[in-house]
């Protein structure tokens, strides 16, 4: 290893360990062993731009294992991000910028938030199917205005987990060549050696996945893994995994040790760590001639963002429309006409939401050359394909569906990715109940505020004879209870088209859209009112005649029976009103006295919803005045459900009188 290089390794590997130490929390191991991972790739091939972390066709660095987090730091402070010494200093404390994972739209240079492991390596995926698409849909003879890879280190945690062995098929059966992964191959985890419990031949593995797979045999050669890297580029129509032999905590006295993994080094260990490694014990040191190194790369990439900036104007003079169009997804352009959509059901007596969300997204597919999407597996039966949009494959980049798999975990990380990248509005489908395999993703496109839509279909007891395992009791509920998600249950095809429009609209937070498998009555009577008031949540759909005795909450198909049960309570001298509630987030952020409006003080409330009746009570006052499901469906059809169930006029309507 050349002078210059070992010394920033040196810069990246005590950083690292400084601020674990300092912070008396963190994880020293993963920074000693990988830092001349990180140093190959930044130093040898990202492009970037720390004056502007968000140029559009910046290189993307995925640090899958992010608990990893203080060498990223490390390496984006060395790289002239706007991360200072004293946000390293500030390692894991309040208010700082360096947090315990790597978090996305907190620290400058971050492309992703990473922790839950596995993740990170399938948002690559999503990354690089981005990059691909654009660039298939775009580029042109010597106008490559998309053009650029993603990077990233991963980890023996990743691969077990089985959300980085779905998106790893399914990169494979695409053809990503430019996804590039260096694995950490130190054979360290937790509770000891991974032979414990990771004994398969990684090697064979993501070849069978047809994957590009070399090998360098000794991390501390810089020579050695700038040519395995340069290797993985040179082949174009395969990922690619560098297999690294490492050492968790190099050059430390616990070196290969599990020890190391979660825990600061100590005082004493890390001092000798830096005496075997002749470097000062002083803490957060950069040598001068590092500084030098990296601040002399700084013109190159500003030049690299400029060169590219030519590029787009050169390529707008002979490709005026497309450069138009490339540049309003760039910048998230969203342009949505509410009317157009409508007019879709305007001669539809019957519809399911399903085939309803199918229909808007034909129309919104022309609308939004950004949307793009796909199902995992369930295409015709979420009705998410885009007609005419093409299929992406390894063969064809421009196809704006995507053939996810039965892979509901990959294709949720993935929509997270193809997000994250810009340029795309991305939606998945499958059906409600399997949003228990797309949790963990919902969370993280939550957690990150990114733009990632779900199509749940089959949302009721209702979609009948497949039973119980595929019947949502609980899960509706469940993904109410997720900070920053909206979630979505439209009563028929009129409020479909406002769900897509929030959906689409809402940059800042994933949407699940909750929709039926049955045929529900499109609300043509009150389509004013829906047109009106929908987006807001909640709202009076039908008001009663006089002063409300009783006010009827419905979500999703249990409106159509709200109404009912409202004409049948009027019939014997009670007057109720229904308020239709698509969305508990979007009626929550409206003011105060909006919702007082919709939801009055002193009138009796009582919902009706297909589903777990816990946490009604913020609206109705008591789980008594709910008509809910608290035990798992059976198989029948749809309606026999319904009935054996409860949610029937008759039954409503003897439980809104008892309540009064």
């Amino acid at each position: 290893m050349q002078k210059i290089d070992q010394a920033c390794v040196n810069t990246l590997r005590f950083l690292a360990a400084d601020q674990v130490e300092k912070a008396k929390s963190g994880h020293p191991g993963f920074p000693l062993g990988t830092a001349p991972l990180m140093y190959t790739v930044w130093d040898r091939y990202m492009n970037y731009n720390p004056a502007n972390p968000n140029w559009f066709n910046r290189d993307r660095f995925i640090l899958s294992p992010g608990h990893g987090s203080a060498l990223l730091y490390a390496m984006l402070h060395l790289a002239g991000y706007d991360l200072s010494l004293e946000e390293l200093k500030n390692f894991r404390q309040w208010g700082s910028k360096t947090p315990g994972h790597p978090e996305y739209g907190l620290t400058p240079g971050v492309d992703v938030s990473t922790g839950p492991l596995g993740h990170g390596f399938a948002m690559g995926v999503g990354f690089a199917i981005a990059e691909a698409m654009l660039a298939g849909q775009y580029n042109k003879p010597d106008f490559p205005v998309v053009d650029h890879y993603t990077y990233g280190l991963t980890s023996d945690g990743d691969l077990m987990e089985g959300v980085s062995c779905e998106a790893a098929s399914l990169a494979g059966t695409l053809g990503l060549g430019k996804l590039i992964y260096l694995y950490d191959d130190n054979k360290i985890t937790i509770e000891g050696d991974t032979s414990i419990a990771f004994t398969e031949d990684v090697e064979a593995r993501f070849k069978a996945y047809g994957w590009q797979v070399l090998r360098v045999a000794d991390s501390e050669d810089i020579e050695a893994m700038t040519a395995a890297i340069a290797e993985a580029k040179s082949d174009t129509t395969h990922p690619s995994l560098i297999i690294v032999r490492t050492h968790i905590g190099f050059g430390s006295p616990k070196q290969d040790s599990p020890s190391c993994h979660g825990e600061p080094l100590g005082a004493d260990a890390l001092a000798a760590t830096k005496e075997k490694a002749g470097w000062t014990q002083e803490m957060f040191y950069v040598p001068a001639e590092v500084k030098e190194h990296f601040t002399a790369k700084l013109s190159a990439c500003a030049k690299a963002e400029t060169d590219w900036d030519t590029l787009m104007k050169d390529y707008a003079v002979c490709y005026p429309e497309l450069a138009k169009e490339l540049a309003a997804r760039i910048a998230g352009e969203v342009n949505v006409d509410l009317e157009a959509l409508e007019a879709i059901f305007k001669d539809t007596a019957k519809s399911a939401t399903r085939a309803s969300s199918g229909d808007v997204i034909q129309k919104l597919a022309e609308q939004l050359p950004a949307l793009v999407g796909g199902s995992a597996d369930l295409g015709p039966s979420n009705k998410t394909v885009i007609k005419n949009g093409g299929y992406f494959s390894k063969l064809d980049h421009k196809g704006r569906n995507l053939h996810f798999g039965v892979r509901e975990h990959a294709m949720g990380t993935v929509l997270n990715g193809i997000s994250l990248h810009g340029g795309f509005i991305p939606f998945g489908g499958t059906f409600l109940v399997f949003a228990d395999f797309l949790r963990p993703t919902i969370r993280m496109a939550a957690l990150m505020g990114i733009q990632s839509i779900f199509v749940l279909t089959h949302d009721s007891i209702a979609l009948g004879e497949d039973g119980p395992t595929h019947q949502p009791i609980e899960t509706t509920m469940g993904l109410r209870l997720i900070p920053n998600v909206s979630v979505i249950r439209p009563a028929d095809a009129l409020e479909t088209v406002v769900a897509w429009q929030q959906a689409v609209l809402n940059k800042t937070k994933p949407t699940c859209l909750l929709l039926s498998r049955q045929n529900l009555p499109v609300m043509h009577e009150y389509a004013a009112v829906i047109h009106a008031n929908a987006a807001k949540g909640a709202y009076v759909l039908s008001p009663a005649k006089e002063a409300a005795k009783v006010i009827l909450i419905g979500t999703g198909s249990e409106v159509e029976l709200a109404l009912k049960a409202q004409a049948k309570l009027a019939e014997e001298g009670i007057d109720a009103s229904v308020v239709s509630m698509p969305s508990w987030d979007l009626f929550d952020a409206q003011s105060e006295e909006y919702k007082e409006s919709v939801l009055p003080t002193g009138v009796v409330k009582f919902a009706v919803e297909a589903g777990v009746p816990y946490g009604w009570s913020r609206y109705t006052g008591s789980e008594k005045n709910v008509l809910g499901i608290t035990t798992f469906g059976a198989s029948a059809p749809g309606g026999v459900m319904m009935e054996k169930y409860g949610f029937t006029v008759e039954n409503l309507v003897a439980k809104v009188k008892a309540a009064l």
